[in-house]
């Protein structure tokens, strides 16, 4: 057992994903029999996301010591999350036009179905503010337990030495979070097993050899979009440190949510690397990288402009410069509105390429013969 934790988590994870391609592929639909074992960990995830967020950004308000920072802190981590989204989407669909994934790829059968539309992004930024903040708290509103968090923060530096029991609370209450966050991500290679096995056994390879070239469209931009823009860009140029200790550093989260295809499940993770194989101040970390788990989808908003072209190629609906940069601009500001959980890309894609049908008469005519 000893030798078990000797190797690094990030190996096991590794290892464990590895091994669930084998005997999902081996054993098919029959490796549903250890489908709860993913559930049981996406529910510990689920459980700690919420009083993990909630205690660390009132803990790092408080350790800021002066709440004009967060102003600071805001609008620059808003700009950057747009720049690298637009980014992503730009990387999608350069790739998209130039692999042409849906070329030959016959839809004809597919048959209409009912779409859940995705949240407008008026309505998402109205939810910034919570009604109820226990009710956000119970239902998962990360964007309104940063709301709320922020203001306790806030609060208790303005009433000075009233409120340092309270913050010495929230401090300790951090340490707890963190802690039960490791214990979690020792079981975290059985979850990744579990849930990349299932996933394997259920798609099966000739599910993704029908779908190769755009598989392929997806991950050469998402390689690409993590090298370019956070690896040289973020790292090398604008900050001027090491992308391969800046990867190294971070690679738990970036198995983890390669392996729960979800980013709010990464993120106790996200901030665990963040602070402890990067250096990251806790204020920051536990600022930026809840919203960033909200509001910032590169890799969905690349995976939608990719599928989007994908489509229109499909059925044999040529795009122009400006169906493309339609594409782009929706997708960034709907990504916004994206709930951070496996398969919401969805519900992206069918607002964006709704929104283009409804804005060209091309597109709207094209509408009726696929039953979109």
């Amino acid at each position: 057992m000893g030798m078990w934790f000797e190797i690094a988590l990030w190996k096991r994870i590794l290892g464990a994903m590895v091994l669930g391609v084998i005997v999902g592929v081996i054993f098919g639909e029959g490796v549903s029999s250890i489908a709860w074992l993913g559930e049981l960990f996406m529910r510990l995830i689920r459980m700690i996301v919420v009083p993990l967020v909630f205690v660390t950004l009132v803990s790092g308000v408080i350790s800021m010591g002066d709440p004009s920072k967060l102003g600071s802190l805001g609008v620059r981590t808003l700009g950057l999350y747009l720049f690298t989204t637009l980014v992503a989407i730009t990387i999608g669909l350069t790739l998209a036009a130039f692999l042409q994934p849906g070329a030959g790829v016959d839809l004809s059968a597919v048959a209409p179905s009912t779409v859940q539309e995705a949240i407008p992004l008026s309505e998402r930024l109205m939810d910034i503010v919570p009604e109820n903040p226990i009710a956000a708290l119970a239902e998962g509103n990360i964007l309104a337990i940063i709301f709320f968090a922020l203001l306790i923060g806030v609060s208790l530096l303005t009433i000075g030495e009233t409120g340092k029991p309270v913050a010495e609370f929230m401090s300790a209450a951090a340490e707890a979070m963190l802690r039960i966050t490791h214990w979690i991500m020792e079981v975290a290679p059985f979850g990744a097993f579990a849930l990349i096995a299932q996933l394997a056994g259920n798609a099966g390879i000739a599910a993704l050899l029908q779908v190769l070239t755009l598989v392929l469209a997806v991950v050469i931009g998402c390689a690409a979009h993590m090298i370019f823009m956070h690896g040289f860009l973020i790292m090398r140029v604008l900050l001027k440190l090491s992308p391969v200790n800046f990867f190294r550093g971070v690679r738990d989260a970036m198995l983890m949510a390669f392996s729960t295809s979800s980013s709010s499940a990464t993120l106790p993770i996200s901030i665990s690397c963040a602070e402890e194989n990067l250096g990251i101040k806790p204020v920051v970390a536990s600022t930026v990288l809840p919203l960033g788990a909200t509001i910032n989808m590169d890799g969905t908003a690349l995976y939608v402009g990719i599928v989007s072209v994908f489509a229109a190629q499909a059925f044999g609906l040529e795009l122009s410069m400006v169906d493309y940069l339609l594409i782009a601009g929706s997708t960034t500001l709907v990504s916004v509105g994206t709930a951070a959980v496996p398969g919401a890309s969805i519900f992206l894609i069918s607002a964006v390429i709704l929104y283009r049908y409804d804005s060209g008469t091309k597109w709207r005519s094209s509408r009726i013969h696929t039953g979109l």
